[in-house]
């Protein structure tokens, strides 16, 4: 086995619409995928690309032994730091040894104050190693501002606000333009310099461009002890006379008052959608139109593949089926962020689907934005309806569903209920009713159900209806054997009523009268 490749991946200043194709493209085939972070945090570039993260891929986090204010000596941080990044490259150097890509996932560009850099150096010589580059977050600071940065043959210079004061004043006087990293704890000492050298009135502040939580404010007002990391300031260059057929503005001009925070993003619209059975001839038009006009789509991977086809700018956002509320919270975030999300279900969405799990999610939140999205809820047709459809008409009369699984009720509870629905003499549609997990528990339903109905009462089984192996079965509480049915089977138990008449083909129909003796 040939040795791994190793990838720098930029994914942007914090926006997920800002990653590049190509650094998606990488991200979504490699393996392995690692990422910087503080202790108890996921980290940004990892906050960046979760949604296109598959479960199956293996998370590397590399959790820095420091974060914010170096520790006073004799702490030995440089050591500390020197043998963080050995031991990193280490790590990915096992995945790279075993045959396996690893993509490193860093924020803004890898190579511009990224510490991705240290990797690079480690490992780069050892292993075939690409870089892709990213939207560095001096670019979108100034995007937000609507600033250009330099005009014609200025000079623009990166600097950290890690520098000393001295440095910082030596660099910064008769500077044309310039962009100041790395605030934080040095913000204080960088707005003495602007101030001492006149740059206060250019000079303009910009915190986590693009993430949530952006904001623009006037350097004088900023509270030194509120600065994060994810900040800047910018020194746009002066306004070159002849960008303008008009009157000149000068630079200290912001596109928007200082003092005032960009406009929230408005609310998008987050829809809970069923596909109905799979078939696509059995989707409601409202439902394909949703599909068609969404930006995210969120659902089990099974679910999201027979909700196609997608336009390529459209995102697939899956996941494993027993992600439920995780997967609510997700779409809330992206609809939170004015995005149009949907979240897939079979079926119909609020029949042991996604919609109870999306309010769920809702409940259980005080994010403000969360409430605010527009949220829809899109029916389909269920497995019960489509399996009744294609046997006749056995939900003709009264009838209840009742799920066999045991993952979130307990086993006592759906004995209760099946045995007082028999008695109700119910017609009965039965989802979850046989996995691997649950070999028994549908053989235990049958026995229950014997106890109060006859062995001639109609069975219908229906298996993937709607779907190329669709199935159907119609046969009898006495006959039905408990390997008959799976996760993809959907049972109809008749009540006393119900008949069974012979088909044209050779089968059988289903129905229950309408009326009751």
């Amino acid at each position: 086995m040939g040795k791994g490749r190793l990838y720098g991946l930029g994914v942007g200043p914090g926006d997920p619409e800002l990653i590049t194709l190509k650094s998606l493209r990488y991200l979504r085939a490699a393996p392995v995928v690692a990422y910087y972070a503080a202790r108890d945090k996921p980290g940004n570039a990892l906050t960046t690309v979760l949604p296109h993260l598959r479960p199956e891929q293996i998370r590397v986090p590399l959790i820095y032994p420091v974060t914010g204010r170096k520790p006073e000596p004799p702490y030995d941080y440089e050591g500390a730091m020197r043998d963080f990044y050995d031991d990193s490259a280490e790590r990915l150097a096992e995945h790279l040894e075993a045959g396996r890509d690893v993509a490193v996932v860093s924020e803004g560009d890898p190579l511009f104050y990224g510490s991705f850099m240290y990797l690079h150096d480690r490992l780069a010589e050892r292993y075939q190693t690409e870089v892709v580059p990213g939207v560095c977050s001096v670019l979108a600071s100034a995007a937000v501002l609507g600033t250009p940065l330099v005009y014609r043959d200025q000079r623009f210079q990166v600097i950290a606000a890690t520098l000393p004061e001295e440095t910082l004043i030596e660099r910064l006087t008769g500077v044309e333009a310039a962009a100041i990293m790395k605030l934080g704890s040095n913000f204080d000492k960088v707005r003495r310099v602007l101030t001492r050298l006149g740059l206060m009135e250019r000079a303009r502040y910009v915190e986590r461009a693009t993430m949530e939580g952006e904001q623009v404010r006037a350097i004088a007002e900023i509270d030194p002890e509120s600065v994060p990391y994810f900040s800047m300031i910018l020194i746009p260059g002066e306004r070159w006379p002849g960008s303008s057929a008009g009157e000149s503005v000068p630079a200290s001009q912001p596109t928007q008052p200082l003092h005032s925070e960009p406009p929230a993003p408005k609310p998008g619209r987050l829809a809970v959608i069923g596909l109905g059975p799979g078939s696509a001839e059995l989707m409601a038009p409202a439902v394909r139109a949703e599909l068609d006009r969404a930006q995210d789509i969120v659902g089990y991977t099974t679910y999201v593949e027979l909700a196609g086809p997608f336009r390529p700018d459209q995102r697939l956002l899956d996941s494993d089926n027993r992600q439920e509320l995780d997967r609510a919270r997700l779409a809330f975030e992206l609809a939170a962020q004015g995005r149009h999300a949907v979240v897939v279900s079979s079926g119909d969405p609020g029949v042991f689907a996604m919609a109870a799990a999306v309010f769920e999610a809702l409940e259980q939140s005080e994010n403000p934005d969360w409430h605010a999205v527009e949220l829809a809820i899109l029916p389909g047709i269920s497995a019960a309806q489509a399996a009744a459809a294609r046997a006749g008409a056995p939900l003709g009369h009264d009838f209840c569903v009742i799920s066999l699984s045991d993952n979130l009720k307990p086993w006592s509870i759906i004995e209760h209920r099946l045995r007082q629905a028999a008695q109700a003499d119910l017609v009965m549609a039965l989802y979850n009713p046989r996995s691997k997990a649950r070999p028994d528990q549908f053989a235990q339903a049958l026995a229950v159900l014997g106890e109060v109905r006859t062995p001639e009462t109609p069975i219908v089984l229906g298996r993937d209806i709607g779907r190329p192996d669709e199935s159907l079965t119609v046969t009898s509480l006495g006959e039905v054997r408990p390997e008959q049915v799976d996760m993809r089977t959907v049972v109809i138990v008749g009540s006393s009523l119900t008949r069974r008449l012979a088909r044209r083909d050779g089968g059988e129909w289903v129905y229950t009268p309408r009326w009751y003796r």
